[in-house]
């Protein structure tokens, strides 16, 4: 299993600054993955928490316990383009941490490109993605997308986004990534909206990926009980 620490500053576009600080699990059970995020901080969503069940054959499940209401929300396949939690993060994107469901889309390889993330030049595969329907489209909140994959880790170092009205959406860039006990691990992300004008910038701190979780937290049950 693993687990990680993670602090979100979301700078909305008069200048203004809020952050959150939360807690992250990760166990595979088989090819299933599950994913549990609990908020630490601040106080208003203390305790928040959010569960998904990656499955590799099915159509994921995904679950937000809001604990002002006491209550665990089910998240539909038609939400997972909604934002989680004031982030410029989707549903989806909080599923999917960085990668893209094969089947949601059409791929057209652009060809190779070297782009500069925070100050480095890095070679990448430049790929076109486009939502093969209107009805996924609108589930995912976007069209289309073009992702820049660095061929060394095959990880995603930028993706830019359109709406479903092919308007610019967001723009998500890695800034930071380290190789930890062996794995390519994403250690600073930024979400820029140019619908909302707000930026988003994620930090992932104490990565463990040898974390002893017990199974049980990633019970539906377990998220009213925390």
């Amino acid at each position: 299993a693993a687990s990680d620490v993670y602090k979100r500053q979301l700078t909305d576009k008069s200048g203004k600054v809020r952050e959150r600080e939360a807690v992250t699990y990760r166990k595979y059970f088989g090819e299933e993955k599950r994913t549990l995020l609990f908020y630490l901080q601040p106080l208003n969503v203390k305790d928040t928490g959010f569960l998904t069940y990656d499955y590799s054959q099915a159509e994921d499940d995904q679950w937000l316990y809001l604990p002002a209401l006491r209550k665990v929300r089910r998240i539909s396949s038609s939400d997972r383009g909604d934002y989680f939690l004031g982030t410029d993060f989707t549903y989806e994107d909080m599923k999917k941490a960085g990668k893209i469901e094969k089947q949601d889309f059409d791929y057209q390889t652009l060809g190779e490109e070297e782009i500069e993330i925070n100050g480095k030049k890095i070679q990448t595969y430049k790929v076109a993605v486009t939502a093969k329907s209107k009805d996924i489209a609108k589930e995912l909140g976007f069209s289309r997308s073009v992702i820049w994959v660095n061929p060394d880790n095959w990880i995603i170092v930028k993706s830019d986004y359109w709406d479903i009205k092919d308007k610019p959406l967001k723009t998500i860039y890695l800034k930071d990534l380290e190789k930890i006990q062996g794995i390519w691990s994403r250690k600073k992300l930024v979400v820029i909206n140019y619908k909302t004008g707000h930026t988003t910038e994620f930090d992932f701190s104490d990565i463990n990926y040898d974390t002893e979780v017990p199974e049980s937290i990633f019970d539906v049950r377990a998220l009213s009980r925390r």
